[in-house]
Protein backbone atom coordinates (compact mmCIF):
# COMPACT_ATOMS: atom_id res chain seq x y z
CA UNK A 1 0.00 0.00 0.00
CA UNK A 2 3.04 2.27 -0.28
CA UNK A 3 1.49 3.88 -3.33
CA UNK A 4 -1.39 5.16 -1.16
CA UNK A 5 1.04 6.96 1.12
CA UNK A 6 2.78 8.26 -2.00
CA UNK A 7 -0.54 9.74 -3.16
CA UNK A 8 -1.01 11.43 0.25
CA UNK A 9 2.58 12.75 0.21
CA UNK A 10 2.07 14.06 -3.31
CA UNK A 11 -1.11 15.91 -2.31
CA UNK A 12 0.63 17.45 0.72
CA UNK A 13 3.51 18.64 -1.49
CA UNK A 14 1.07 20.03 -4.08
CA UNK A 15 -0.75 22.00 -1.35
CA UNK A 16 2.56 23.27 0.05
CA UNK A 17 3.57 24.50 -3.41
CA UNK A 18 0.38 26.56 -3.63
CA UNK A 19 0.16 27.82 -0.02
CA UNK A 20 3.94 28.29 0.55
CA UNK A 21 4.21 27.62 4.32
CA UNK A 22 7.47 28.21 6.20
CA UNK A 23 7.41 24.64 7.49
CA UNK A 24 5.31 21.44 7.37
CA UNK A 25 4.42 19.43 10.48
CA UNK A 26 2.84 15.97 10.26
CA UNK A 27 0.71 15.54 13.38
CA UNK A 28 1.03 12.27 15.32
CA UNK A 29 -1.58 13.00 18.03
CA UNK A 30 0.91 12.47 20.88
CA UNK A 31 0.77 14.12 24.30
CA UNK A 32 4.15 15.77 23.69
CA UNK A 33 2.94 17.26 20.39
CA UNK A 34 -0.18 18.64 22.09
CA UNK A 35 1.89 20.13 24.95
CA UNK A 36 4.18 21.85 22.43
CA UNK A 37 1.22 23.24 20.46
CA UNK A 38 -0.33 24.60 23.66
CA UNK A 39 2.95 26.22 24.71
CA UNK A 40 3.10 28.04 21.39
CA UNK A 41 -0.52 29.18 21.60
CA UNK A 42 -0.12 30.36 25.20
CA UNK A 43 2.95 32.33 24.13
CA UNK A 44 1.15 34.18 21.31
CA UNK A 45 -2.15 34.63 23.18
CA UNK A 46 -4.22 32.20 21.06
CA UNK A 47 -4.99 30.24 24.24
CA UNK A 48 -5.34 31.75 27.72
CA UNK A 49 -4.82 29.29 30.61
CA UNK A 50 -7.79 29.11 32.98
CA UNK A 51 -7.73 28.73 36.77
CA UNK A 52 -5.64 25.59 37.28
CA UNK A 53 -7.33 24.73 40.59
CA UNK A 54 -10.92 24.88 39.34
CA UNK A 55 -10.32 23.96 35.65
CA UNK A 56 -7.00 22.09 35.29
CA UNK A 57 -5.53 21.75 31.79
CA UNK A 58 -8.19 24.07 30.35
CA UNK A 59 -7.95 27.16 28.16
CA UNK A 60 -9.95 30.04 26.74
CA UNK A 61 -9.76 30.94 23.06
CA UNK A 62 -11.20 34.21 21.76
CA UNK A 63 -12.00 34.09 18.08
CA UNK A 64 -12.11 37.12 15.81
CA UNK A 65 -15.36 39.04 16.54
CA UNK A 66 -16.47 38.52 12.92
CA UNK A 67 -15.80 34.77 13.10
CA UNK A 68 -18.15 33.28 15.66
CA UNK A 69 -20.51 30.83 13.90
CA UNK A 70 -21.11 28.63 10.86
CA UNK A 71 -21.73 30.65 7.69
CA UNK A 72 -24.45 28.83 5.76
CA UNK A 73 -24.67 31.49 3.02
CA UNK A 74 -20.95 30.98 2.25
CA UNK A 75 -21.14 27.17 2.37
CA UNK A 76 -21.38 25.49 -1.04
CA UNK A 77 -21.90 21.99 -2.40
CA UNK A 78 -20.01 21.74 -5.69
CA UNK A 79 -21.40 18.88 -7.78
CA UNK A 80 -21.04 18.57 -11.56
CA UNK A 81 -24.82 18.88 -11.97
CA UNK A 82 -26.62 21.63 -10.07
CA UNK A 83 -29.67 19.42 -9.58
CA UNK A 84 -27.58 16.89 -7.61
CA UNK A 85 -26.91 19.52 -4.93
CA UNK A 86 -30.61 20.33 -4.83
CA UNK A 87 -32.53 23.43 -3.74
CA UNK A 88 -31.50 22.68 -0.12
CA UNK A 89 -27.87 23.66 -0.88
CA UNK A 90 -25.98 26.63 -2.28
CA UNK A 91 -24.33 25.35 -5.45
CA UNK A 92 -21.26 26.34 -7.41
CA UNK A 93 -19.74 24.43 -10.33
CA UNK A 94 -16.57 22.52 -9.33
CA UNK A 95 -14.53 24.44 -11.93
CA UNK A 96 -15.64 27.85 -10.65
CA UNK A 97 -15.21 26.81 -7.01
CA UNK A 98 -11.70 25.45 -7.55
CA UNK A 99 -10.67 28.60 -9.44
CA UNK A 100 -11.99 30.80 -6.62
CA UNK A 101 -10.30 28.73 -3.90
CA UNK A 102 -6.99 28.34 -5.76
CA UNK A 103 -6.72 32.12 -5.93
CA UNK A 104 -7.43 32.46 -2.19
CA UNK A 105 -5.01 29.70 -1.15
CA UNK A 106 -2.12 31.03 -3.27
CA UNK A 107 0.67 31.95 -0.83
CA UNK A 108 -1.74 32.12 2.13
CA UNK A 109 0.52 30.16 4.53
CA UNK A 110 3.67 32.26 4.13
CA UNK A 111 5.16 32.80 7.58
CA UNK A 112 3.03 29.99 9.02
CA UNK A 113 3.33 26.29 9.79
CA UNK A 114 1.29 23.91 7.65
CA UNK A 115 -0.10 21.11 9.83
CA UNK A 116 -1.05 17.75 8.28
CA UNK A 117 -3.70 16.02 10.43
CA UNK A 118 -4.58 12.38 9.62
CA UNK A 119 -7.81 11.53 11.46
CA UNK A 120 -10.44 8.80 11.76
CA UNK A 121 -14.16 9.50 12.22
CA UNK A 122 -15.36 6.64 14.40
CA UNK A 123 -13.57 3.93 16.42
CA UNK A 124 -10.22 3.31 14.77
CA UNK A 125 -10.95 -0.37 14.03
CA UNK A 126 -14.62 0.05 13.04
CA UNK A 127 -15.74 -0.97 9.54
CA UNK A 128 -18.26 1.90 9.83
CA UNK A 129 -15.50 4.50 10.43
CA UNK A 130 -14.04 6.67 7.65
CA UNK A 131 -10.73 8.54 7.50
CA UNK A 132 -9.66 11.98 6.40
CA UNK A 133 -6.67 14.28 6.34
CA UNK A 134 -7.01 17.96 7.17
CA UNK A 135 -4.28 20.38 6.18
CA UNK A 136 -4.47 23.62 8.19
CA UNK A 137 -2.38 26.60 9.27
CA UNK A 138 -4.18 26.88 12.63
CA UNK A 139 -2.69 25.22 15.75
CA UNK A 140 -6.08 25.85 17.44
CA UNK A 141 -7.67 23.59 14.81
CA UNK A 142 -5.04 20.89 15.47
CA UNK A 143 -5.73 20.99 19.22
CA UNK A 144 -9.50 20.76 18.67
CA UNK A 145 -9.24 17.98 16.06
CA UNK A 146 -7.17 15.97 18.55
CA UNK A 147 -10.13 16.11 20.95
CA UNK A 148 -12.90 15.68 18.36
CA UNK A 149 -11.45 12.81 16.25
CA UNK A 150 -9.14 9.82 16.54
CA UNK A 151 -6.17 11.78 15.23
CA UNK A 152 -2.57 10.85 14.48
CA UNK A 153 -0.46 7.75 13.91
CA UNK A 154 -3.24 5.12 14.11
CA UNK A 155 -5.38 7.06 11.61
CA UNK A 156 -2.41 7.39 9.24
CA UNK A 157 -1.84 3.64 9.45
CA UNK A 158 -5.48 3.00 8.52
CA UNK A 159 -5.24 5.43 5.60
CA UNK A 160 -2.15 3.54 4.38
CA UNK A 161 -4.07 0.29 4.67
CA UNK A 162 -7.31 1.44 3.01
CA UNK A 163 -5.93 3.93 0.54
CA UNK A 164 -8.91 6.28 0.62
CA UNK A 165 -9.56 9.36 2.66
CA UNK A 166 -11.40 12.69 2.56
CA UNK A 167 -9.06 15.56 1.68
CA UNK A 168 -9.63 18.73 3.69
CA UNK A 169 -7.70 21.94 3.10
CA UNK A 170 -8.16 24.82 5.52
CA UNK A 171 -6.58 28.21 6.06
CA UNK A 172 -7.64 30.97 8.39
CA UNK A 173 -6.51 33.35 5.64
CA UNK A 174 -6.98 36.95 6.78
CA UNK A 175 -10.21 36.18 8.71
CA UNK A 176 -11.96 38.56 6.35
CA UNK A 177 -15.73 37.85 6.13
CA UNK A 178 -15.62 39.03 2.50
CA UNK A 179 -12.99 36.36 1.72
CA UNK A 180 -14.58 33.38 3.45
CA UNK A 181 -15.88 30.23 1.75
CA UNK A 182 -16.52 26.62 2.77
CA UNK A 183 -16.60 24.44 -0.35
CA UNK A 184 -17.57 20.76 -0.55
CA UNK A 185 -16.75 18.59 -3.57
CA UNK A 186 -18.64 15.34 -2.78
CA UNK A 187 -17.66 13.63 -6.05
CA UNK A 188 -13.98 14.26 -5.22
CA UNK A 189 -14.31 13.57 -1.45
CA UNK A 190 -12.72 16.99 -0.95
CA UNK A 191 -13.39 19.96 1.37
CA UNK A 192 -11.83 23.41 1.06
CA UNK A 193 -12.35 26.08 3.71
CA UNK A 194 -10.86 29.57 3.76
CA UNK A 195 -11.13 32.66 5.93
CA UNK A 196 -12.55 31.26 9.20
CA UNK A 197 -10.91 29.74 12.24
CA UNK A 198 -14.20 28.89 13.92
CA UNK A 199 -15.82 25.55 14.75
CA UNK A 200 -17.58 23.78 11.92
CA UNK A 201 -15.96 26.07 9.34
CA UNK A 202 -12.47 25.00 10.46
CA UNK A 203 -12.76 21.62 12.21
CA UNK A 204 -13.38 19.90 8.90
CA UNK A 205 -14.03 16.47 10.43
CA UNK A 206 -17.23 17.79 12.00
CA UNK A 207 -20.13 19.02 9.85
CA UNK A 208 -18.12 19.20 6.59
CA UNK A 209 -16.87 15.60 6.61
CA UNK A 210 -19.14 13.76 9.07
CA UNK A 211 -22.36 15.10 7.51
CA UNK A 212 -22.05 16.88 4.13
CA UNK A 213 -19.42 14.60 2.55
CA UNK A 214 -20.40 11.50 4.56
CA UNK A 215 -24.10 11.80 3.61
CA UNK A 216 -23.01 11.65 -0.04
CA UNK A 217 -20.67 8.68 0.69
CA UNK A 218 -23.42 6.98 2.69
CA UNK A 219 -25.88 7.20 -0.17
CA UNK A 220 -23.49 5.50 -2.60
CA UNK A 221 -22.39 2.88 -0.04
CA UNK A 222 -25.79 2.03 1.50
CA UNK A 223 -25.69 3.64 4.95
CA UNK A 224 -26.89 6.84 6.67
CA UNK A 225 -24.91 9.82 8.00
CA UNK A 226 -27.26 11.74 10.27
CA UNK A 227 -27.42 14.79 12.55
CA UNK A 228 -28.51 12.67 15.52
CA UNK A 229 -27.58 11.99 19.11
CA UNK A 230 -27.29 8.35 20.25
CA UNK A 231 -28.25 7.34 23.78
CA UNK A 232 -28.76 4.06 25.61
CA UNK A 233 -31.61 3.54 28.07
CA UNK A 234 -30.89 0.72 30.56
CA UNK A 235 -33.88 -0.63 32.47
CA UNK A 236 -33.78 -2.11 36.01
CA UNK A 237 -33.40 -5.61 34.47
CA UNK A 238 -30.10 -4.54 32.87
CA UNK A 239 -31.40 -4.48 29.27
CA UNK A 240 -30.31 -1.49 27.17
CA UNK A 241 -32.15 -0.05 24.17
CA UNK A 242 -30.32 2.44 21.95
CA UNK A 243 -32.17 5.43 20.50
CA UNK A 244 -31.03 7.84 17.76
CA UNK A 245 -32.68 11.26 17.80
CA UNK A 246 -32.63 14.20 15.38
CA UNK A 247 -33.38 17.71 16.63
CA UNK A 248 -32.65 21.11 15.04
CA UNK A 249 -30.43 23.48 17.03
CA UNK A 250 -31.82 24.90 20.29
CA UNK A 251 -34.07 21.87 20.83
CA UNK A 252 -32.18 20.20 23.68
CA UNK A 253 -30.07 17.60 21.85
CA UNK A 254 -27.12 17.58 24.24
CA UNK A 255 -29.46 17.69 27.25
CA UNK A 256 -31.27 14.57 26.00
CA UNK A 257 -28.03 12.77 25.13
CA UNK A 258 -26.81 13.24 28.73
CA UNK A 259 -30.20 12.89 30.43
CA UNK A 260 -30.25 12.08 34.15
CA UNK A 261 -33.31 9.97 35.11
CA UNK A 262 -35.82 11.44 37.58
CA UNK A 263 -35.26 10.36 41.18
CA UNK A 264 -37.98 7.69 41.15
CA UNK A 265 -36.46 6.07 38.06
CA UNK A 266 -32.93 6.29 39.51
CA UNK A 267 -34.10 4.51 42.65
CA UNK A 268 -35.50 1.69 40.49
CA UNK A 269 -32.15 1.30 38.69
CA UNK A 270 -32.77 3.09 35.36
CA UNK A 271 -29.64 4.47 33.67
CA UNK A 272 -29.01 6.59 30.57
CA UNK A 273 -25.80 6.13 28.59
CA UNK A 274 -24.34 8.73 26.20
CA UNK A 275 -22.96 7.32 22.94
CA UNK A 276 -23.00 10.61 21.00
CA UNK A 277 -24.52 14.07 21.20
CA UNK A 278 -24.51 15.26 17.58
CA UNK A 279 -23.72 12.85 14.73
CA UNK A 280 -24.73 9.26 14.04
CA UNK A 281 -23.63 6.92 11.25
CA UNK A 282 -25.97 3.93 10.76
CA UNK A 283 -25.62 0.82 8.65
CA UNK A 284 -27.74 -2.36 8.31
CA UNK A 285 -26.17 -5.30 10.14
CA UNK A 286 -26.30 -8.99 9.13
CA UNK A 287 -29.50 -9.38 11.23
CA UNK A 288 -31.27 -6.58 9.31
CA UNK A 289 -31.14 -4.12 12.23
CA UNK A 290 -29.52 -0.70 11.95
CA UNK A 291 -26.22 -0.38 13.85
CA UNK A 292 -24.82 3.04 14.73
CA UNK A 293 -21.52 4.62 15.67
CA UNK A 294 -20.76 8.14 16.83
CA UNK A 295 -18.03 9.24 14.40
CA UNK A 296 -16.80 11.87 16.86
CA UNK A 297 -14.53 11.39 19.88
CA UNK A 298 -15.52 14.62 21.63
CA UNK A 299 -18.24 17.17 22.24
CA UNK A 300 -18.24 20.62 20.63
CA UNK A 301 -21.09 21.93 22.75
CA UNK A 302 -22.83 25.28 23.23
CA UNK A 303 -21.85 26.69 26.63
CA UNK A 304 -24.59 29.32 27.31
CA UNK A 305 -27.51 27.70 29.09
CA UNK A 306 -25.42 24.74 30.33
CA UNK A 307 -25.85 24.55 34.09
CA UNK A 308 -26.23 22.26 37.08
CA UNK A 309 -29.99 22.36 36.46
CA UNK A 310 -30.12 21.98 32.67
CA UNK A 311 -27.30 19.47 32.18
CA UNK A 312 -25.26 18.39 35.21
CA UNK A 313 -23.44 15.71 33.17
CA UNK A 314 -22.22 18.26 30.62
CA UNK A 315 -21.08 20.57 33.41
CA UNK A 316 -19.16 17.74 35.10
CA UNK A 317 -17.56 16.84 31.75
CA UNK A 318 -16.01 20.30 31.22
CA UNK A 319 -14.30 20.79 34.57
CA UNK A 320 -10.89 19.77 33.16
CA UNK A 321 -9.00 19.20 29.87
CA UNK A 322 -11.35 21.53 27.98
CA UNK A 323 -10.91 24.26 25.39
CA UNK A 324 -13.51 27.01 25.79
CA UNK A 325 -14.20 29.41 22.92
CA UNK A 326 -15.78 32.87 23.32
CA UNK A 327 -17.01 32.48 26.91
CA UNK A 328 -16.75 35.17 29.58
CA UNK A 329 -14.22 35.10 32.41
CA UNK A 330 -14.47 35.64 36.17
CA UNK A 331 -11.90 37.71 38.04
CA UNK A 332 -10.18 34.52 39.25
CA UNK A 333 -9.85 33.06 35.75
CA UNK A 334 -12.84 30.72 35.56
CA UNK A 335 -14.98 30.37 32.42
CA UNK A 336 -18.48 31.89 32.71
CA UNK A 337 -21.58 32.17 30.57
CA UNK A 338 -25.21 33.16 30.83
CA UNK A 339 -27.28 30.51 32.60
CA UNK A 340 -24.30 29.02 34.48
CA UNK A 341 -24.79 30.61 37.92
CA UNK A 342 -25.42 33.98 39.55
CA UNK A 343 -21.79 35.14 39.76
CA UNK A 344 -20.77 38.28 37.90
CA UNK A 345 -18.09 37.87 35.22
CA UNK A 346 -15.12 40.25 35.07
CA UNK A 347 -14.47 40.04 31.30
CA UNK A 348 -16.66 39.46 28.26
CA UNK A 349 -15.89 37.12 25.35
CA UNK A 350 -13.94 39.85 23.52
CA UNK A 351 -11.65 40.34 26.54
CA UNK A 352 -13.14 43.69 27.57
CA UNK A 353 -14.05 44.50 31.18
CA UNK A 354 -17.66 43.36 31.57
CA UNK A 355 -20.05 46.30 32.00
CA UNK A 356 -23.41 44.47 32.16
CA UNK A 357 -24.38 45.63 28.64
CA UNK A 358 -25.10 42.59 26.52
CA UNK A 359 -24.02 39.02 27.22
CA UNK A 360 -20.60 38.21 28.70
CA UNK A 361 -20.36 35.02 26.62
CA UNK A 362 -21.16 34.97 22.92
CA UNK A 363 -24.54 33.18 22.47
CA UNK A 364 -22.71 30.58 20.33
CA UNK A 365 -19.76 30.19 22.76
CA UNK A 366 -18.46 26.62 22.82
CA UNK A 367 -16.55 23.97 24.74
CA UNK A 368 -14.42 21.22 23.17
CA UNK A 369 -13.90 18.19 25.40
CA UNK A 370 -13.30 14.45 25.16
CA UNK A 371 -16.52 12.42 25.29
CA UNK A 372 -14.86 9.95 27.66
CA UNK A 373 -14.95 12.57 30.42
CA UNK A 374 -18.77 12.56 30.48
CA UNK A 375 -20.11 10.75 33.59
CA UNK A 376 -22.77 9.07 31.40
CA UNK A 377 -20.32 8.14 28.57
CA UNK A 378 -21.01 4.64 27.28
CA UNK A 379 -18.04 2.28 26.74
CA UNK A 380 -20.18 0.91 23.88
CA UNK A 381 -19.25 4.11 22.01
CA UNK A 382 -16.00 2.30 21.17
CA UNK A 383 -17.73 -0.85 19.81
CA UNK A 384 -16.40 -1.42 16.29
CA UNK A 385 -19.73 -2.84 15.07
CA UNK A 386 -21.79 -0.02 16.60
CA UNK A 387 -24.88 -0.27 18.79
CA UNK A 388 -28.25 -1.65 17.55
CA UNK A 389 -30.87 1.10 17.18
CA UNK A 390 -34.34 0.29 18.56
CA UNK A 391 -35.98 3.64 17.83
CA UNK A 392 -35.40 6.79 15.79
CA UNK A 393 -36.85 10.01 17.18
CA UNK A 394 -37.57 13.25 15.34
CA UNK A 395 -38.53 16.47 17.11
CA UNK A 396 -38.74 20.20 16.55
CA UNK A 397 -39.73 23.17 18.67
CA UNK A 398 -43.50 23.50 18.20
CA UNK A 399 -45.46 25.79 20.51
CA UNK A 400 -48.77 24.57 19.14
CA UNK A 401 -50.51 21.68 17.35
CA UNK A 402 -47.95 18.87 17.78
CA UNK A 403 -48.57 16.48 20.73
CA UNK A 404 -45.93 15.32 23.20
CA UNK A 405 -45.20 12.10 21.30
CA UNK A 406 -46.57 9.94 18.51
CA UNK A 407 -45.36 6.86 16.68
CA UNK A 408 -45.24 6.55 12.89
CA UNK A 409 -47.28 3.61 11.59
CA UNK A 410 -44.41 2.22 9.48
CA UNK A 411 -41.04 3.18 7.95
CA UNK A 412 -42.54 5.08 5.00
CA UNK A 413 -44.74 7.16 7.29
CA UNK A 414 -41.70 7.70 9.56
CA UNK A 415 -39.65 9.09 6.66
CA UNK A 416 -42.47 11.54 5.92
CA UNK A 417 -42.59 12.54 9.61
CA UNK A 418 -38.83 13.20 9.49
CA UNK A 419 -39.13 15.15 6.24
CA UNK A 420 -41.93 17.28 7.73
CA UNK A 421 -40.24 18.16 10.97
CA UNK A 422 -39.35 21.73 11.88
CA UNK A 423 -39.65 24.52 14.39
CA UNK A 424 -41.79 27.61 14.77
CA UNK A 425 -39.84 30.88 14.70
CA UNK A 426 -39.48 32.75 17.97
CA UNK A 427 -39.13 36.47 18.63
CA UNK A 428 -35.36 35.99 18.45
CA UNK A 429 -35.55 35.30 14.71
CA UNK A 430 -36.19 37.98 12.12
CA UNK A 431 -39.60 37.92 10.46
CA UNK A 432 -42.99 36.79 11.70
CA UNK A 433 -43.28 34.85 14.96
CA UNK A 434 -44.84 31.37 14.87
CA UNK A 435 -43.95 30.62 11.25
CA UNK A 436 -43.05 26.99 10.56
CA UNK A 437 -39.53 26.51 9.25
CA UNK A 438 -39.08 22.96 8.07
CA UNK A 439 -35.76 21.25 8.74
CA UNK A 440 -36.05 17.68 7.41
CA UNK A 441 -34.34 15.19 9.74
CA UNK A 442 -32.53 18.28 11.20
CA UNK A 443 -30.32 18.05 8.09
CA UNK A 444 -31.22 21.27 6.25
CA UNK A 445 -27.77 22.86 6.72
CA UNK A 446 -25.92 19.54 6.46
CA UNK A 447 -27.26 17.25 3.71
CA UNK A 448 -24.59 17.11 1.01
CA UNK A 449 -27.01 16.39 -1.85
CA UNK A 450 -30.58 16.93 -3.09
CA UNK A 451 -33.18 16.38 -0.35
CA UNK A 452 -35.44 14.56 -2.83
CA UNK A 453 -32.71 11.95 -3.38
CA UNK A 454 -32.05 11.89 0.38
CA UNK A 455 -35.70 11.01 1.10
CA UNK A 456 -35.50 8.26 -1.55
CA UNK A 457 -32.34 6.93 0.10
CA UNK A 458 -34.11 6.73 3.48
CA UNK A 459 -37.03 4.88 1.87
CA UNK A 460 -34.62 2.37 0.26
CA UNK A 461 -33.83 0.78 3.65
CA UNK A 462 -37.32 -0.73 3.81
CA UNK A 463 -36.58 -4.01 2.04
CA UNK A 464 -37.27 -7.71 2.73
CA UNK A 465 -35.41 -8.94 5.80
CA UNK A 466 -34.94 -5.45 7.27
CA UNK A 467 -35.62 -5.15 11.02
CA UNK A 468 -35.94 -1.38 11.05
CA UNK A 469 -36.30 0.76 14.18
CA UNK A 470 -39.67 2.22 15.04
CA UNK A 471 -39.90 5.95 14.27
CA UNK A 472 -41.35 8.48 16.73
CA UNK A 473 -41.88 12.24 16.85
CA UNK A 474 -41.65 14.25 20.07
CA UNK A 475 -42.39 17.83 21.02
CA UNK A 476 -41.06 18.94 24.41
CA UNK A 477 -41.98 22.56 23.62
CA UNK A 478 -45.78 22.70 23.46
CA UNK A 479 -47.05 25.86 25.17
CA UNK A 480 -50.26 26.59 27.03
CA UNK A 481 -52.56 29.57 26.69
CA UNK A 482 -50.36 31.45 29.19
CA UNK A 483 -47.33 31.02 26.91
CA UNK A 484 -45.55 28.66 29.32
CA UNK A 485 -44.30 25.16 28.48
CA UNK A 486 -46.81 22.44 29.31
CA UNK A 487 -44.23 19.65 29.74
CA UNK A 488 -41.41 19.92 32.33
CA UNK A 489 -38.79 18.38 30.02
CA UNK A 490 -35.19 17.55 31.03
CA UNK A 491 -35.04 14.30 33.06
CA UNK A 492 -38.81 13.81 32.80
CA UNK A 493 -38.33 13.09 29.08
CA UNK A 494 -37.26 9.59 30.15
CA UNK A 495 -40.97 8.88 30.79
CA UNK A 496 -41.61 9.35 27.07
CA UNK A 497 -38.57 7.23 26.12
CA UNK A 498 -39.89 4.46 28.41
CA UNK A 499 -43.19 4.43 26.49
CA UNK A 500 -41.27 4.23 23.19
CA UNK A 501 -39.23 1.27 24.44
CA UNK A 502 -42.40 -0.48 25.59
CA UNK A 503 -43.87 0.12 22.12
CA UNK A 504 -40.73 -1.41 20.58
CA UNK A 505 -41.18 -4.43 22.87
CA UNK A 506 -44.92 -4.63 22.05
CA UNK A 507 -45.99 -3.95 25.65
CA UNK A 508 -47.50 -0.42 25.63
CA UNK A 509 -50.88 0.57 24.27
CA UNK A 510 -51.67 3.55 22.06
CA UNK A 511 -54.54 5.10 20.14
CA UNK A 512 -54.42 5.04 16.35
CA UNK A 513 -55.02 8.40 14.67
CA UNK A 514 -54.38 9.64 11.11
CA UNK A 515 -51.08 11.22 12.25
CA UNK A 516 -49.83 8.08 14.03
CA UNK A 517 -50.21 6.20 17.31
CA UNK A 518 -50.63 8.45 20.36
CA UNK A 519 -50.35 7.36 24.00
CA UNK A 520 -53.36 7.92 26.18
CA UNK A 521 -52.53 9.85 29.33
CA UNK A 522 -52.50 6.61 31.35
CA UNK A 523 -49.99 4.97 28.99
CA UNK A 524 -47.10 7.14 30.21
CA UNK A 525 -45.93 7.00 33.82
CA UNK A 526 -46.67 10.41 35.33
CA UNK A 527 -46.22 9.74 39.06
CA UNK A 528 -44.71 12.85 40.66
CA UNK A 529 -45.19 15.06 37.58
CA UNK A 530 -47.39 18.08 38.19
CA UNK A 531 -49.31 18.59 34.94
CA UNK A 532 -52.08 21.15 34.59
CA UNK A 533 -55.50 20.12 33.31
CA UNK A 534 -54.68 21.92 30.06
CA UNK A 535 -51.43 19.94 29.72
CA UNK A 536 -53.20 16.63 30.33
CA UNK A 537 -55.74 17.51 27.67
CA UNK A 538 -53.44 19.02 25.02
CA UNK A 539 -50.27 16.92 25.21
CA UNK A 540 -52.03 13.64 24.46
CA UNK A 541 -54.55 14.68 21.83
CA UNK A 542 -54.57 15.80 18.22
CA UNK A 543 -56.42 18.67 16.58
CA UNK A 544 -57.89 17.32 13.33
CA UNK A 545 -58.50 20.70 11.65
CA UNK A 546 -55.05 21.97 12.57
CA UNK A 547 -53.43 18.81 11.23
CA UNK A 548 -55.37 19.08 7.95
CA UNK A 549 -53.71 22.46 7.35
CA UNK A 550 -50.32 21.08 8.44
CA UNK A 551 -50.44 18.07 6.12
CA UNK A 552 -51.74 20.22 3.22
CA UNK A 553 -48.77 22.59 3.66
CA UNK A 554 -46.46 19.58 3.61
CA UNK A 555 -47.51 18.86 0.01
CA UNK A 556 -46.29 22.25 -1.18
CA UNK A 557 -43.05 21.81 0.82
CA UNK A 558 -42.32 18.51 -0.96
CA UNK A 559 -43.08 20.20 -4.29
CA UNK A 560 -40.16 22.59 -3.65
CA UNK A 561 -37.83 19.67 -4.44
CA UNK A 562 -39.34 19.06 -7.86
CA UNK A 563 -39.92 15.88 -9.81
CA UNK A 564 -37.22 13.90 -7.98
CA UNK A 565 -39.36 13.60 -4.82
CA UNK A 566 -40.25 9.92 -4.40
CA UNK A 567 -43.80 9.12 -5.49
CA UNK A 568 -44.15 6.90 -2.40
CA UNK A 569 -43.62 9.91 -0.13
CA UNK A 570 -46.18 12.04 -1.99
CA UNK A 571 -48.65 9.16 -1.86
CA UNK A 572 -48.09 8.87 1.89
CA UNK A 573 -48.84 12.56 2.32
CA UNK A 574 -52.00 12.17 0.21
CA UNK A 575 -53.08 9.11 2.24
CA UNK A 576 -52.83 11.00 5.55
CA UNK A 577 -54.57 14.07 4.08
CA UNK A 578 -57.46 11.87 2.92
CA UNK A 579 -57.71 10.14 6.33
CA UNK A 580 -57.85 13.52 8.06
CA UNK A 581 -60.57 14.77 5.70
CA UNK A 582 -62.68 11.63 5.83
CA UNK A 583 -62.30 10.90 9.54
Amino acid sequence: MGSQLDALNQWVMDVARVTQPDRIQWCDGSDSEFAELVRGMEADGTLLPLNSETHPESWLHRSHPDDVARVEHLTFVCTSEREDAGPNNHWMSPADAHAKMDALFAGCMRGRTMYVIPYCMGPIDSPLARCGVEITDSPYVVANMRIMTRMGAAALARIEREGRFVKGLHSIGELDPERRFIMHFPEELTIQSYGSGYGGNALLGKKCHALRIASHQARSEGWLAEHMLILGVENPQGQTHYIAAAFPSACGKTNLAMLIPPEGYRNEGWKVWTVGDDICWMRPGPDGRLYAINPEAGFFGVAPGTSEKSNPNALATIQRNTIFTNVGLTDDGQPWWEGLDDRKPAFDWRGNAYDCNGPAAHPNARFTVSARQCPSWSPKAEDAQGVPISAIVFGGRRASLVPLVFEARDWKHGVLVGAAMGSETTAAATGAVGVMRRDPMAMKPFCGYNFADYFAHWLSFDKPGAQLPKIFHVNWFRKGEDGKFLWPGFGENLRVLEWMIERVEGRASATDTPIGALPKIGDIRLDGVALSDEARRVLFDFDRAGWQAEVDSLASFLDEFGTRVPVALKNEQARIAAELRNG
